[in-house]
């Protein structure tokens, strides 16, 4: 109980998550769904019988304990406005770009580094999710938005918090209610989303960036910011289901 209690302030607490709870298991249901029958039966199998949905949140809840720091890096990619990816490139310890591609390599190759398969293919089903969320492609300047004090509907948030839960939760859907409005796409962007490669992916996130910070108000927003943004919250996690399908796919499928 006492683990348990601490997990839940940690997950509370924490402001630098990649979407909040809903939002991953949002896209891990996405994804799920968009799966063949072969790739569900091994991911599931791998996972012990857990959906890609209730794994998404893993590695935020890992964050408890320092066996995983090194993994606090993976989480986010920085590329600040005036640069590419490729001229920065990545950091001594890693990012989400860097973690995406280890984790296919190691499944590919069935050869796992100081973790196993199943907690491997739980990191690679919440790292799609993460840089889909335009402000973990940060511009090293606020930390992706958490230094951007705000209030939401007269609440003291930050915008990365918006971005990862407020937008979400405000919805007041389950994460199955919120596939079900969003799983929308065409067989032709299902085919194009998958084709493209994880830098695309980063690119776009880094281009939404001058539309999250248009804030007319910090101190009032709300409605207004949920009207102009929702759509594009909900393409960013449809987005990431499909393509996290398109992966597990060619890894297991």
């Amino acid at each position: 109980m006492k683990k348990l209690l601490t997990y839940g302030l940690i997950l509370c607490s924490t402001l630098s998550f990649g979407w909040g709870q809903t939002g991953h298991r949002v896209v891990g249901e996405v994804a799920y769904r968009h799966m063949t029958p072969a790739a569900k039966e091994r991911v599931l199998a791998i996972l012990e019988g857990e959906s890609p949905a209730m794994v998404s949140t893993w590695m935020d809840f890992i964050k408890s304990d320092s066996e995983w720091d090194h993994m606090r890096a993976w989480h986010y990619v920085t590329i600040p406005d005036s640069c590419s990816y490729e001229e920065i490139g990545a950091p001594e310890e890693g990012d989400a770009y860097t973690a995406i591609n280890r984790i296919i390599r190691e499944i590919q190759s069935g050869e796992f580094e100081g973790w196993t398969e199943a907690e491997a293919l739980k990191s690679l089903i919440h790292l799609v999710g993460d840089v889909h969320q335009p402000l973990h492609v940060g511009n090293g300047e606020d930390r992706g938005g958490n230094d951007v004090k705000v209030k939401w509907f007269g609440k003291s948030s930050n915008l990365h918090r918006v971005w990862d839960t407020e937008l979400i939760d405000g919805q007041q859907l389950s994460y199955t209610e919120y596939a079900d409005w969003i799983d929308v796409a065409s067989p032709d962007q299902i085919s194009k989303w998958q084709a493209d490669e994880i830098m695309v992916w980063l690119n776009e996130s880094k281009a939404m960036r001058e539309s999250v910070y248009d804030i007319d108000d910090p101190d009032r927003m709300g409605y207004r910011y949920n009207f102009d943004h929702i759509d594009e919250v909900n393409e960013r996690l449809l987005q990431a289901g499909i393509r996290l399908a398109g992966i597990l796919n060619e890894l297991y499928g």
